[in-house]
């Protein structure tokens, strides 16, 4: 059942951008100035947000959060759209209807980034910040709005090399790589907004964040080896079998 297959690629492919995203936000390079973003687009002390969040600052916290993740959603989708726009050219000016070797340059730079990731490989030009900095936030949900602009065209240590590693991905499947994005997005702003709500957590999470981010490093060189190796479409079809058997099950 072709379609049913590609359906499960596909929902493969949506559980590995959702865990990227929030891998990004839970990175040493996001989570510990989380709350400082917090204070710098509302306006309210950090002290003030984790120790007095009664229902007018919550509601502050949220409208904002949301005004910020619209900011930096813009910036990554329109990214998606164009590594998708990319990776069709390609395919159509090399391959034609495959894109094997597209996915297998794919497959080579998400593991690079995955051991880059973990600290295995040191890659000193990945090192380096590249974000817009601002003494003075303009004012308002524009201002903010902006600030969210400004986070997502930064490039961290962590943050980029995940998130390009999804551009490359969308570029060696053209057809989903806004999906792909799109899923990214999610995974990052689930845990934000989530957090926006319990900062005391960030805490717990910022000194285990080293150990999330080995995690997902891990699981970044896997789906890179899966690429390189045209892998996809068995883990694919396993993952079928598995539900069609435990579907069957339940019947019987």
């Amino acid at each position: 059942m072709p379609g049913i297959e590609t359906d499960t690629l596909i929902f493969v492919g949506m559980f590995l951008a959702i865990g990227a995203g929030a891998l990004s936000f839970l990175s040493p390079c996001v989570l510990p100035i989380f709350p400082a973003y917090l204070s710098y687009i509302t306006g309210i002390s950090v002290k003030e947000l984790q120790n007095n969040q009664n229902t007018k600052i919550r509601g502050k916290l949220l409208s904002h959060s949301i005004v910020f993740l619209m900011g930096v959603s813009l910036v990554f989708v329109s990214l998606g759209a164009s590594a998708s726009f990319l990776g069709q050219w390609l395919q159509e000016l090399l391959l034609g209807s495959t894109g094997l070797l597209i996915q297998r340059i794919a497959g080579i730079f998400i593991i690079v980034m995955g051991l880059f990731i973990g600290g295995w490989l040191n890659i000193k030009t990945l090192m380096k910040e590249k974000r817009i900095h601002a003494k003075t936030k303009p004012a308002g949900y524009v201002g903010t709005f902006f600030v969210g602009l400004g986070f997502a065209a930064g490039w961290t240590p962590c943050i980029g090399p995940i998130f390009a590693s999804i551009l490359v991905l969308a570029a060696s499947n053209p057809s989903q790589g806004i999906f792909y994005t799109i899923m990214y997005v999610i995974g990052f702003s689930l845990p934000f907004l989530l957090l926006t709500f319990f900062l005391g957590s960030t805490k717990w999470l910022v000194r285990k964040s080293q150990i999330i981010m080995k995690i997902g490093a891990v699981f970044m060189i896997i789906m890179g080896l899966v690429l390189f190796f045209g892998l996809m479409p068995i883990i694919s079809s396993y993952i079928l079998d598995l539900i069609k058997d435990t579907w069957l099950a339940e019947l019987g």
